[in-house]
């Protein structure tokens, strides 16, 4: 891995992380997120995390990618308890 961030909203939603042939984007709570167009490709055998590969020259699927990141956001807003 060269590196990795985090898109946080308050909370971690996702970590994006470069490798050589792939930038794999990372929710931390992607198995309770919807994945109707089925984006998540990666780390599907996790109970909590579920992650999207993007490969060089692939098409990035931009609608499908927001039904997934707002309800992630949403999903990651703290509580009162929080």
């Amino acid at each position: 891995m060269e590196r990795g961030s985090g898109v946080v909203a308050r909370r971690l939603i996702c970590i994006g992380e470069t490798y050589k042939s792939v930038v794999k984007m990372t929710f931390a709570k992607g198995a309770a997120l919807k994945d109707p167009s089925g984006l998540f490709n990666s780390s599907l055998d996790r109970n909590t995390r579920r992650a999207i590969d993007f490969h060089e020259g692939g098409k990035i699927h931009e609608e499908a990618l927001k039904t997934v990141l707002r309800p992630a956001v949403t999903l990651n807003k703290p509580t009162a308890q929080s």
